[in-house]
């Protein structure tokens, strides 16, 4: 038990503009999905789904989202136009974790998107078990319906966030972490009328 708490406990992100190649083959990334999906689904609905971006559809990607830029804003400086190019650039690999959404009669939206969230959550894990670094992220093209169309996303379709992976280029130093302790309060029921006057 005290490993798998560590592994927890040890946790943090690596930016992905400090993350290099090499990224897993073929065999970890196996590896690291199929821990990845070991999350709470209610009703069994596997609402997610992976995209991987890698090699030269980096570079596709961020020429892409400087045409798009350009088209949201004409005006647009190149330093966010660099940034917008070199965006997926940096990590070896990408993984995007597409919710998976749309009408159900039993399981709420919020739900699914939370499931599809949790396995975000786990592929960091498992990167950072397989020796790797790792960075969730999101950003304008996560919620850009023209992206979203060139990424292949149906209607009822969203990412849960890009998961940056590669070998970090530099140690990264623990940050302050939350008191949960300051986070905790118990609930107690409120008192109840006496049962021997009218309420």
């Amino acid at each position: 038990m005290s490993v798998a708490l560590d592994c927890l406990n040890t946790r943090r992100s690596v930016p992905a503009k400090q993350l290099a190649a090499p990224g897993p083959d073929d065999a970890t990334l196996q590896r690291m999905l199929r821990a990845a999906v070991r999350v709470p689904d209610h009703g069994k609905r596997m609402p997610w789904r992976f995209l991987r971006i890698a090699g030269d559809a980096r570079q596709a990607l961020g020429a892409a989202l400087v045409a798009r830029s350009l088209e949201r804003d004409p005006a647009i400086g190149p330093v966010d136009l660099d940034k917008d190019r070199h965006r997926f650039a940096h990590a070896p690999l990408v993984i995007a974790v597409i919710a998976r959404l749309g009408p159900d009669p039993k399981i709420p939206e919020s739900e699914r998107f939370s499931s599809a969230s949790c396995v975000c959550f786990a592929l960091l894990q498992a990167a950072q078990a397989c020796g790797f670094g790792a960075q969730w992220l999101t950003g304008w093209p996560a919620y850009d319906p023209a992206i979203l169309r060139l990424l292949g996303l149906d209607a009822d379709e969203r990412i849960a966030g890009f998961i940056h992976i590669g070998t970090p280029r530099m140690d990264i130093p623990e940050r302050i972490r939350p008191d949960p302790l300051q986070l905790l309060s118990d609930w107690t029921p409120p008192p109840q009328p006496d049962a021997g006057r009218p309420a």
